[in-house]
Order: C-alpha cells, then structure tokens, then sequence
C-alpha cells in the first residue's frame, strides 16, 4: 500500500477492533453525511460568511446588511435565499420592514467555535 510521504503512518498492519466498533456503531448514515457536507459548501462562501457574521450581532434588514457590507440589496437577497433554504437565517416582518437573524443559536456556535479556530 502506498502513502503519500508527507504523512506519518505506521510500520506495519494492525487493526484495532475496539475503534473499528466504535465508528461501526456510531457513523452516522451516508444521506446524513452527505447534507452535512452540503451545509458546510453553504459556509464555504465569503459573502455568506460576512452576511452570517453580522446576523451574530443583531438582526437587520436587506437594505442595512447592503450598507453595511458596502453591496447591493439584489446581492445580499440572493445570498440571503441560500441561507434561509440551508435553515441558517430566518426573517420576521414589522410593517413594512423584514428583519433577517440567524436560525439558531446552533449557527451563532458554528460562527463563534469558527473564528476561534481561525484566531489561535
């Protein structure tokens, strides 16, 4: 078997049945994996980054987000239509006003835990 030379790998074959089991038992189902996959393509994008960074400090229109991250309201609502089929923003009207937030608090961890990450 080959292995690329830039990885350590070890000197021989052995199995290790208890992990085996382990990841047997507890692997989620490929339909699961792949629309986790497909989440995080959604997260792959700068201006969705951006859109969901801001929507971690406080909610805000089309027309503030635009202002805000200096493009077009036409840009932000397309943007904003991926998030809300990817269930990671929600809106709410208030007159004649739609306020866009994050879905749950669960995007607001994904957002923190990721600039944590990319901070250390």
């Amino acid at each position: 078997m080959k292995y690329d030379p830039g990885i350590e790998c070890c000197d021989g074959i052995e199995l290790h049945e208890d992990k085996l089991k382990l990841v047997h038992t507890h692997m989620p189902a490929e339909e699961k994996l792949y629309d986790l996959a497909e989440l995080f393509k959604v997260f792959g994008d700068s201006t969705r980054i951006r859109i969901l960074f801001v929507l971690s400090m406080t909610e805000m229109c089309v027309c503030d987000l635009a202002e805000a991250l200096n493009m077009t309201a036409s840009a932000i609502s397309h943007q904003l239509r991926i998030l809300k089929q990817s269930k990671l923003v929600k809106n709410r009207r208030e007159g004649k006003t739609v306020f866009y937030s994050l879905d749950d608090d669960h995007v607001k961890a994904i957002i923190d835990q990721g600039m944590e990450h990319v901070e250390e």
